[in-house]
């Protein structure tokens, strides 16, 4: 039989074959040999790279660790400073109050039964020491109230301070006035009911103050028979307001 040839070859000797030729050891310098086995060294060099990509590829090796962090680098220039932006609103103008904490501030002097029977005069006083000259008084008197005439008449009772009624913003007053009746019904009329004078004074300076509580007259009208405190408790009350 005649033998085969290499193209007729099975692909597995073909590739024993291309092993073998890559384990050969080339000459150093191609052109130190003859014409005729450069020749051949060429075609066997065509032959390997023909059959070089059949060649199967391995398994991926294992991942690599990461190398050591680099040194910092040179710092950079400065950049280009910014624009300026555009103008804002005008905000609104607000100010801000600090203020001492209010320490409650207030008296109270009472009668178990004045019984003042004066139609124009002082009927009772109590002493307060004001704290702040910025601040209000409130003042309060109760008790019983009466008034009696054969004829129309008025009678007002009111606060002072310090000798003067108040003038921040008015006077601090009550009044009772009775009309004229039937001289027989109007004779014995005589009725005594608790009653209240009650306000607010400002532009009081600090210090001691004298609060005193009136009887007098109304404007126009005459006098009649006043009582003030009759059988029953009276009291004056005052308390500094923060204004």
């Amino acid at each position: 039989m005649r033998p085969q040839s290499p193209a007729a070859c099975p692909p597995r000797l073909l590739g024993l074959l291309l092993c073998l030729l890559l384990q050969l050891r080339a000459p150093s310098s191609a052109s130190e040999l003859p014409k005729g086995k450069q020749k051949a060294l060429l075609r066997q060099r065509e032959v390997v790279d023909l059959y070089n990509g059949m060649c199967l590829q391995g398994p991926v090796g294992v991942p690599g660790r990461d190398g050591s962090p680099g040194a910092n680098g040179i710092p950079g220039t400065p950049g280009i400073p910014g624009r300026d932006g555009f103008k804002g609103e005008k905000g609104e103008c607000l100010r801000e109050t600090f203020e001492e904490s209010w320490t409650p501030n207030y008296k109270q002097c009472s009668w178990s039964s004045l019984n003042y029977g004066i139609d124009l005069g002082k009927i009772a006083e109590c002493t307060f020491t004001k704290m702040r000259s910025n601040s209000a008084l409130r003042v309060l008197f109760s008790g019983s109230l009466r008034l009696k005439c054969r004829n129309a008449c008025c009678q007002r009772w009111y606060f002072t301070f310090n000798g003067a009624e108040c003038s921040g913003p008015l006077p601090i007053e009550a009044i009772i006035y009775l009309d004229q009746g039937s001289p027989e019904l109007n004779s014995t009329i005589n009725i005594h009911r608790t009653s209240s004078v009650e306000g607010l004074c400002e532009g009081i300076g600090a210090g001691l103050v004298d609060i005193a509580i009136w009887v007098g007259t109304c404007s126009d009208y005459p006098k009649g028979d006043a009582s003030t405190g009759w059988n029953s408790v009276s009291r004056i009350i005052i308390e500094e307001l923060p204004k």
